[in-house]
């Protein structure tokens, strides 16, 4: 039965990825089954969407109220799901303003012009680039393209915006030389995804967001991925006691409905995007509104930041061990349940993926040779068990 539908998507489907061979049709928990019955353990989330894992009772009843009271109004008026989301944003972000968008490619499209708006408003049009980071990853739209730090997916496509160079992550002189009088913004991830699970170094933000106040130059962090409490707290920005000037967020924000976000203090909303500067049609609908406050409710009854952090300290210690006893895992990164196991070049992860899945077990790749491991935040201890066993015996 799964060939006939993988056949017909073949056919009709442009073919942008290279999709395992399984056909997902519904999941309960922690757990996905394919339209065969195979049971497969997810510690992958949809690439670290899926924080309340599936099923969850409360969630889904906010989404089918919504269906039955209003879908869509565009923004030209107001709505009530959408204020009650901003205000659940703004309370945890600690940002004042925020803009919801239908991805987070969009929401790094939002925050690089509202960086281009502030300094244009504040110094004209003499003070544009940007700073990014080698192997970022910030979307594929043309604008979060120009800012991701890896040639493999930008030049196909160039030329791309102008006016982005790029430093290295986690080396302070580094970003600190490539910064001129012209540079209105640095962005970077808090904790480099398909970079390869790599968490920013405290010296080295704090730093940077030190230097970036000193010279009016904004600090955006893309929380797309690391964000919504995957790190232990709800922005992973907020382990390292800083705020920065514009964030965006994504992937776990709607736990499956499609929704980013970009937001930023209002020091950088007074000089930013004004009316006429940006839009969508459908970001910030009443569905995706319902959606978001759903989410952060949940978050809320289930103390779900706090459990993040005690379950941290367990996988960590299980991932360890699988260091200690494969020559082929050279090491252990990560921060929260956004972890990556670097296996050695001898080691394919992409083989260790498909003998996972054989056995019932969805994990992911990161760049070229990382393990990664992003589960729905609700998983157990049993859980990271059964998850550990299968892993050995791929590796």
């Amino acid at each position: 039965m799964n060939n006939i539908y993988i056949d017909n998507a073949e056919k009709v489907l442009l073919h942008t990825y290279n999709r395992y061979k399984i056909v997902l049709e519904k999941g309960e928990g922690v757990y996905l089954y394919d339209s065969e019955g195979k049971k497969y353990l997810d510690f992958a989330a949809g690439i670290a969407v899926s924080a309340l894992g599936y099923s969850n009772n409360d969630y889904k009843d906010a989404l089918k109220n919504q269906v039955d009271t209003l879908l869509h109004t565009s923004n030209l008026f107001y709505n009530k799901p959408i204020v009650k989301a901003g205000e659940y944003f703004a309370k945890y972000s600690g940002m004042d303003r925020v803009f919801y968008t239908n991805s987070g490619t969009e929401a790094i499209e939002g925050a690089l012009k509202s960086a281009r708006k502030y300094s244009y408003a504040k110094y004209g049009n003499n003070r544009y680039e940007i700073v990014a980071m080698n192997h970022s990853f910030h979307g594929r739209s043309m604008g979060a393209l120009s800012v991701t730090g890896n040639v493999h997916y930008r030049e196909p496509f160039d030329p791309l915006i102008g006016g982005v160079k790029f430093a290295d992550y986690n080396n302070f002189e580094s970003v600190k030389s490539a910064i001129t009088d012209k540079t209105c913004a640095v962005i970077l991830e808090t904790v480099q995804g398909e970079g390869g699970i790599l968490p920013a170094d405290k010296e080295f933000l704090c730093k940077l967001r030190e230097f970036c106040s000193q010279n009016d130059i904004l600090l955006i962090l893309d929380e797309i991925q690391c964000g919504m409490g995957r790190c232990g707290s709800m922005f992973a920005y907020q382990n390292y006691n800083i705020k920065p000037d514009i964030m965006t967020s994504a992937k776990a924000l709607g736990c499956g409905v499609p929704v980013g976000a970009f937001a930023m203090t209002e020091q950088v909303a007074e000089f930013s995007l004004a009316p006429g500067d940006h839009g969508t049609t459908y970001g910030g609908n009443p569905f995706v509104g319902a959606a978001v406050a759903a989410v952060f409710e949940q978050y809320e009854k289930l103390n779900l930041t706090a459990y993040v952090r005690e379950l941290s300290d367990y996988i960590t210690q299980r991932l360890d061990e699988v260091v200690k006893k494969f020559e082929n895992v050279i090491m252990r990164r990560g921060m929260g349940l956004m972890q990556g196991l670097v296996l050695s070049e001898d080691t394919p992860v992409s083989k260790v993926v498909e003998k996972a899945m054989d056995k019932g077990l969805i994990v992911i790749s990161a760049g070229q040779n990382v393990l990664r491991i992003v589960p729905p935040l609700i998983i157990t201890k049993e859980n990271v068990d059964e998850m550990i066993e299968i892993l050995k015996t791929c590796l």
